[in-house]
């Protein structure tokens, strides 16, 4: 099948197409869970601790150790645990989840000229490279927990382990890095064209009728508007003859009242009133 050109292809919605707005909500969100999942010291947490009150329990993160009760969850910060940050997950995770942190922000970068809500047609290729970037942070993020997970009870520690349990920065690190994995996947397959351009919220330009004109503006509206020169009609109602219409109309001019004459005698004499 020939390769078709991008001018034979035209945008359904002058929307932002639906890929790009699911990885720019996405990748934000899970960006926020993996800062709290590494900032926070809750990795794991060490309960029925010896010599201790049965409501203590420490809180490990890769950063710093925590001391806390059921009543106060941050009774004593800055624990000293050598053995425990000798570790190599805890030097692996220290560095991979700071790298995906400053990953996503560069993702972003580039990502959102890429999208350019504002303009009709995106840059599909930067978009893509900021989805790439994104789907890279995710994996360097889930890498470190989920070898944590793998090892938590293996990973060593001054303090007597014995109750493990798993702590919630943990939790919010799966979703976090699943986040940016599915957002970052989703805005890199629009670099190229599938499922019909339906990823793209694209169609074929011969499958939508007059598409190869939308481009051009519509032709002005003409108005109509009635002639007033119109040709005296020959025909009437009433028939005159040709002498009728030649002749002037006469109208009888009206006639001034007679004057009053008052028969009265005045001496012997009729008297006018007029006189």
């Amino acid at each position: 099948m020939p390769r078709r050109s991008s001018d034979e292809w035209i945008r359904i919605s002058q929307r932002t197409p639906g890929i790009l707005i699911f990885g720019m909500v996405m990748v934000p969100c899970g960006w926020i869970l993996n800062l709290t999942s590494t900032v926070a010291p809750n990795w794991r947490t060490l309960h029925n601790l010896p010599n201790t009150p049965s409501d203590t329990f420490i809180q490990q993160g890769i950063w710093d150790i925590c001391r806390a009760t059921s009543t106060n969850t941050r009774e004593q910060c800055n624990l000293q645990d050598t053995t425990y940050f000798g570790n190599q997950i805890i030097e692996v995770a220290q560095g991979l989840m700071v790298a995906s942190l400053i990953l996503t922000l560069i993702g972003l970068a580039v990502a959102i000229p890429g999208v350019r809500c504002w303009r009709d047609k995106p840059n599909w290729v930067v978009a893509g490279l900021g989805g790439l970037l994104f789907f890279l942070s995710g994996v360097m993020t889930i890498i470190p927990i989920a070898w944590y997970t793998h090892i938590l009870q293996d990973v060593a520690s001054v303090t007597p382990q014995t109750d493990v349990r798993v702590g919630y920065c943990i939790i919010l690190g799966y979703i976090g890095g699943i986040f940016e994995i599915l957002g970052g996947f989703v805005m890199f397959i629009g670099i190229c064209r599938c499922c019909g351009g339906k990823n793209r919220g694209e169609r074929r330009v011969e499958e939508i009728p007059g598409a190869r004109f939308s481009h051009q503006k519509p032709p002005p509206r003409r108005i109509e508007v009635p002639s007033l020169n119109r040709a005296r009609s020959t025909a009437s109602s009433v028939a005159y003859s040709k002498d009728s219409l030649d002749e002037d109309v006469s109208f009888p001019r009206a006639k001034s009242p007679a004057p009053r004459v008052l028969n009265t005698s005045y001496g012997g004499r009729p008297y006018d009133a007029d006189l």
